[in-house]
């Protein structure tokens, strides 16, 4: 029941076509990270609430009177949860047949970049550096240079494949 209501109140990806024709990328370890942030401040406020209400025989609550210090930091750990759901399950890169498909954290339905395949001229997957860069012109002197960061390590590898495979079949001379 309760988790039917979360689903209807939380924003889902769109269901698509022909799933088979993209690949996506979300940014799965962005979310992680959010949400043992998330954690920790709910152990924070959890502590603080305890230090506030529980003492011992010998001696009162060490923070008695200041049980409201508590709800500081669940405000902060509401926000990191809702994002770090919003991360995981939302797309950052999409390869498609049309091209490739760039989506921010914040406004990802405004700020959205489609980078089409006739524009990009070579891709390049620095997995030690953890970027992406997508080139426009054989000369390397513009594109747009992505944060792999946000992926999970093994997806990188997955996108270091695709886009080895992709470049391969792209320089195969037309007969």
């Amino acid at each position: 029941m309760l988790a039917s209501q979360i689903d209807s109140r939380m924003a889902a990806p769109k269901k698509i076509r022909s799933p088979e024709k993209e690949i996506r990328f979300t940014r799965a370890a962005q979310g992680r990270l959010l949400l043992v942030l998330a954690a920790f401040f709910l152990a924070l406020s959890l502590g603080l609430l305890v230090l506030a209400t529980q003492g011992t025989d010998m001696e009162p609550p060490r923070l008695q009177g200041y049980a409201w210090t508590a709800l500081l930091p669940l405000p902060v750990s509401l926000v990191l949860i809702r994002y770090g759901f919003r991360c995981i399950r939302h797309a950052y890169l999409i390869f498609t047949p049309l091209g490739l498909e760039i989506f921010p954290l914040f406004r990802p339905e405004k700020h959205m970049m489609l980078v089409t395949w006739h524009e990009v001229h070579d891709l390049d997957v620095d997995l030690a550096a953890r970027r992406l860069s997508l080139h426009y012109n054989a000369e390397k002197s513009s594109g747009v240079i992505l944060s792999l960061s946000p992926i999970l390590a093994a997806q990188r590898l997955l996108l270091d494949h695709a886009v080895r495979t992709l470049m391969s079949k792209r320089h195969i001379p037309s007969s």
